[in-house]
């Protein structure tokens, strides 16, 4: 692709401004449908949140690896009737390190917002989960509903008249 024969009218800058959240200049232009900086964000900040699944005869479970955060720093909340979300924030203490003297010579380990999506099936008891951080990982166990009792034939009975 050649971008020297790109304007600044291209779909590809106006994906950049809104990424950016630059602010619009015409007010009469219509609305782009382009992702925000928040999805954006939020987007990596799924990705960069690993996790497992598994499913138990009587239970799901989610294990959140969160290394360097506080279980009180973490939030587990069910949306919508069934989906299990799970945010919070790694922080930096830039102020101490200030004071210190530091100066990160290279810095990979992420900090920011987290945050984690998971649809729950049907056959999850909301009523009934827990959640436990230990060593930098979180747990949530959601236990399930027991099957339906299978329908039985209703018997009607016959008056002779």
């Amino acid at each position: 692709m050649d971008l020297r024969n790109i304007g600044f009218n291209s779909p590809i800058f106006s994906v950049l401004e809104d990424m950016l959240d630059f602010p619009e200049e015409h007010d009469n232009k219509p609305p782009r449908n382009n992702p925000c900086r928040a999805y954006v964000r939020d987007a990596k900040a799924m990705a960069a949140t690993p996790a497992d699944v598994m499913e138990y005869p009587n239970a799901y479970v989610f294990i959140v690896d969160m290394p360097g955060i506080k279980g009180s720093e973490i939030k587990v909340q069910v949306e919508d009737s069934n989906v299990l979300v799970v945010t919070g924030k790694r922080k930096r203490d830039k102020e101490k390190d200030e004071k210190d003297g530091v100066k990160y010579v290279r810095m990979e380990r992420r900090v920011g917002k987290f945050m984690r999506k998971f649809s729950l099936p049907e056959n999850a008891n909301v009523e009934k989960m827990f959640a436990v951080c230990q060593d930098g990982v979180l747990t949530v166990k959601v236990e399930k509903l027991p099957p339906p009792e299978p329908k039985r034939p209703k018997t009607i009975e016959v008056k002779v008249a």
